[in-house]
This record gives C-alpha cells, structure tokens and sequence, in this order.
C-alpha cells in the first residue's frame, strides 16, 4: 500500500430542533485512534445513493463504524423494549446501507458499540434487547449514575483481542444495555464479560479484516492498551506495523 490507509468513520446525526440546525458529529476518540495509528480518518456524512456511497467506499482502505443510539429492532422484525433509544433515522438509514456494502465487499471495518451490534445483524446474526430483562443473571453493563463503570473482560486465546491485552487483568468500559445475541456464522468470540456476554468479535472470514468491539476503546475512559485496538485494525489492512505517534 502506498501512503498510510484512508479510513472512513461514521457519525452521529441529530436533526433539526429549536436550539440547532441539523447536524453530524463524531467524538474526536475516533478519529485520534486512527491518527495514532498510521492512518487518515476520513469523516463519512450520511449520503441517500448507493452509487455515491460505492465511490466513497472504493476511495477507501477501512471503514470504522461508530456507537451510538440502538439499531431500531423493527427493522429486523422485532418489537422495541421500552428502554430502546433509537439511532435517528437518517443515520440508521445509511449505516444499514453502508454496512450491507462492507459485508458484501468484505471490506476493513472496525465495528464499536452499536456498530458492531448491526455488523452482526446485517451478517445473520441477533441482539439482545435488553440484558437485564434477558440475561437476569448478568452483571450490570450499564450505570446511569457512572458514565465511567467498567466490568472485567476475558479474551479469547489466538485472537486480535489476546493480542491487544496479552495477560493479566482486563477491565473495559461498558455503557450498552442490548448485546449480540446469536453470532452470524462469519464470526467468532474474541472476548466475552465473566458473565458470558459477548464484547469483541472477529471475522472468520480468510482475507477479511473485519474486528468488533462492544466497550468503546475510543472513550476518555478508555485504557492506552484500549486504544492499540486502533493499531491492530491499521496492521490488519496495511499488514505493517505502523510508526504509532501520541495524539495530544
């Protein structure tokens, strides 16, 4: 590859209100994850034709999807729970569409949070709803008091996740209510919470780099090992490690 990889990051959108005009945002933990890592983020808007997102995507060498509000589970033939906050339309709309376009090109994409969520869904897979109510045995994986709550994390040998963290202890971010339920055939585990929920997935598939990650290792709360996420995903598509440099 010649030049670091153009890497396409998502946005949040937020429509119009009295307050403010419409528009879309991305935390800057995104877009320095890639920065340190040996690529250039490139922020995606939420284009309506496929035509136009093909040659944005074809442009590209990755495509990190961002966390956010909840997929809407109508889309997928479910009924909301009551505690389901949805993604506003307009943004559901092209990252079901831009996702639909990663899988079938089986191109690099950094799934986090929801995003990884809808990776799955879009390749077969299901969600939990809501995990008090589904897995009344799990841990708390959310605090609306604490936006720093953090539980353990067990990775799984011989994945992009056991490379990240290697031994010892590991303690990530948590700050979802729905989760992965069934897991499309084109992934696997690559890390779990003690209480068997699932955090970090990969791709099974040969030649497609394709990583997920339920904690958010873009976050302020984020640990620096957090954050070689980013490097891992950078390695997967230039297949060099990268020269990393602190973003201030």
């Amino acid at each position: 590859m010649a030049g670091k990889p153009l890497i396409g990051i998502t946005m949040d959108y937020r429509a119009s209100r009295k307050e403010h005009a419409a528009l879309s945002f991305v935390a800057a933990g995104y877009y320095d994850g890639v920065i340190a890592s040996g690529g250039i983020p490139i922020t995606l808007p939420p284009v309506t034709d496929e035509e136009d997102l093909s040659r944005l995507l074809d442009m590209l060498d990755g495509v990190v999807l961002v966390g956010g509000g909840d997929i809407d589970p109508r889309r997928d033939g479910y009924m909301p729970h009551p505690s389901t906050r949805t993604m506003d339309a307009r943004r559901e709309d092209f990252d079901r569409m831009l996702v639909a376009e990663i899988c079938r090109r089986q191109m690099p994409v950094l799934a986090i949070g929801s995003g990884m969520q809808l990776l799955n869904v879009t390749e077969g897979g299901t969600v939990f709803l809501h995990i008090p109510e589904d897995l009344p045995k799990a841990l708390p994986h959310k605090d609306p008091i604490d936006v720093a709550h953090r539980h353990a994390l067990e990775v799984v040998p011989g994945t992009v996740m056991e490379r990240v963290y290697g031994d010892g202890e590991i303690r990530v971010n948590s700050m979802h209510h729905m989760a992965i339920d069934d897991l499309a055939s084109s992934f696997r585990v690559a890390a779990r919470a003690p209480d068997g929920v699932i955090e970090a997935i990969e791709s099974t598939v040969e030649n497609w780099v394709a990583i997920g990650t339920q904690f958010h290792p873009e976050a302020e709360n984020a640990s620096a090992l957090d954050s070689k996420i980013f490097e891992e995903f950078v390695i997967g598509i230039t297949g060099e490690v990268p020269a990393v440099k602190l973003v201030a």
